[in-house]
């Protein structure tokens, strides 16, 4: 079979030994470890014009920047550090934050996360609190260790008492996923939600201390330049240009799993030996016309994500300082994050002396004169997330969160507006449904035995390892597992890589 030119875009059949579907951080981490291996025949190819999928970032006509959702870089991997500095060596590619969080309770701010910090509650929620937990660890006393619980409900009554799943867990839980929590498993929760100690929570209430910082990205970095999206452009461009497609020449049309051939939208077919795909796993049941694997993906459940970004004209209000990101459960705002975008980098809005017209005064009156003025300026991005369980009206949206951050003290109803986005991403959240496990337990054997390898976010439909550096050891570990036969920790063991760093891979030096 004749090969042809893949960076011509000519339609004809060309043949590799790995195809790549999608250039998210999956599918570049599988690109990187072909390329770091001295591969011949690979490919990666992409819909979109540029990589980085859901780890991309967008710019608004005014010049603010907005992340496709809320992302920073934190890592459990060596190895995805040393392609990070490689793709971004330079110390002022980067900035480092430690992480300054809190949740909006009611009109106060509590320290993140909430169930290690009730001593800032009131007294009598306090009380209540603290007798719930003291009722879940003498119940817990009487529980055989075998007795797990049914779900993500009941893991949280457990662990943090009836009250505080009641004003917080169940709420806060329901706006991020969209779906009730008696509806979620309990086995993705690893490092993802933390289980208060008892005796220090009461000792912090004694002494009406705040705890320290919890979890892996109690400090992170963030790229000065390009946002999120940057590093993933960046990493891209270690790569061979003959080895990528994106845009129209490298969107799948169709996957043939009994051919072994992927057919792309410009006409092209390319025939693989492997194939590793990042696309969403019920999304590939539909383009292989594949009805046994639709059946099979039909259990697994996932909320969407709209990402409301809105920049501000003004100094940063002492009121925001060095805060990094923020979560609402109360009802009077539609979104369960901001993250005070502006604060992660200089370079995410415009430079003071952009002269910018003034769109509306955040109580959504117009103002008197639309003529440019300068700056300096800020910038807040909003998630908010939308299920069968928890529908959003797309016309009014972008209004209601306005007022939302107008009821939460981030805006003060004179503040000017001058640029907003809103985008919407069908595949928001992997959720850990109930029937998730049990899917998955046949949906990616039964692909495997076809030659592809099903990885990343949504490829995989593990939530407890879809951060960038789990998603991109996907794809390396993917390929690992192809050329070798290597065990894929990230994908089979989230406990295990998420409880330690694995510090002793390194990308290899040429």
């Amino acid at each position: 079979m004749p090969a042809v030119d893949l960076t011509a875009g000519a339609a004809g059949i060309a043949e590799v030994d790995v195809l790549v579907i999608g250039a998210g951080p999956t599918g570049l981490g599988a690109a990187k470890r072909l390329h770091e291996l001295n591969s011949k025949s690979w490919l990666i190819v992409d819909s979109n014009p540029v990589p980085g999928g859901l780890a991309s970032t967008d710019v608004t006509p005014e010049g603010f920047l907005f992340d496709v959702g809320g992302h920073v870089i934190f890592s459990h991997y060596r190895y995805f550090d040393d392609v990070l500095h490689e793709a971004l060596p330079r110390t002022d590619d980067w900035f480092e934050h430690q992480r300054v969080s809190y949740i909006r309770f009611g009109d106060q701010w509590v320290p993140y996360p909430f169930q290690n910090n009730i001593a800032v509650l009131p007294a009598e929620e306090k009380a209540r609190c603290i007798e719930s937990l003291i009722d879940a660890a003498l119940d817990a006393r009487a529980r055989s260790p075998a007795d797990k619980p049914a779900n993500f409900d009941e893991w949280n009554v457990r662990n943090v008492g009836e009250r505080l799943t009641e004003i917080f867990m169940r709420p806060y839980n329901f706006k991020v996923w969209a779906v009730p929590t008696t509806k979620m498993n309990a086995s993705w929760l690893g490092e993802r939600v933390a289980a208060p100690d008892l005796r220090l929570l009461v000792k912090n209430v004694i002494l009406n201390k705040v705890a320290g910082n919890w979890g892996p990205n109690a400090t992170f970095r963030f790229p000065a330049h390009q946002g999120t999206g940057g590093i993933w452009k960046a990493v891209a461009k270690t790569l061979p240009s003959s080895k990528t497609r994106f845009g129209d020449s490298g969107a799948v049309v169709k996957v043939d799993a009994e051919s072994k051939q992927v057919h792309l939208k410009d006409g092209t077919t390319i025939r693989y030996k492997s194939l590793i795909t990042t696309m969403a796993i019920d999304s590939l049941a539909q383009v292989m016309n594949d009805t046994a694997l639709q059946q099979i993906c039909k259990p697994l459940y996932y909320s969407s994500t709209n990402v409301i970004g809105v920049g501000i004209r003004g100094d940063r209000p002492e009121r925001i300082g060095d805060k990094c990101w923020l979560y609402f459960v109360d009802d009077n705002c539609p979104f369960y994050r901001a993250t005070i975008f502006s604060n992660y980098s200089p370079y995410n809005q415009p430079s003071a002396e952009v002269k910018l017209a003034t769109i509306q005064l955040a109580n959504g009156q117009k103002v008197a004169s639309t003529d440019p003025e300068s700056g300096p300026y800020w910038s807040i991005m909003l998630e908010v997330s939308e299920s069968s369980y928890k529908p959003v009206n797309h016309d009014t949206l972008l209004d209601e969160c306005i007022a939302g951050l107008v009821a939460t003290d981030l805006l003060e109803p004179d503040d000017q507006i001058v640029s907003t986005y809103v985008r919407r991403f069908d595949h928001g959240y992997p959720t850990p449904s109930l029937e998730r496990d049990g899917a998955l337990a046949e949906a990616l054997p039964y692909l495997q035995q076809k030659d592809i390898l099903s990885r990343g976010r949504f490829g995989a439909w593990k939530y407890e390892v879809g951060n960038q550096d789990h998603s991109f050891m996907q794809g390396v570990e993917a390929v690992d597992h192809i050329v070798s036969g290597a065990v894929e920790l990230t994908l089979s063991y989230p406990d295990f890589v998420n409880r330690r760093n694995n510090n002793e891979r390194r990308l290899r030096q040429k």
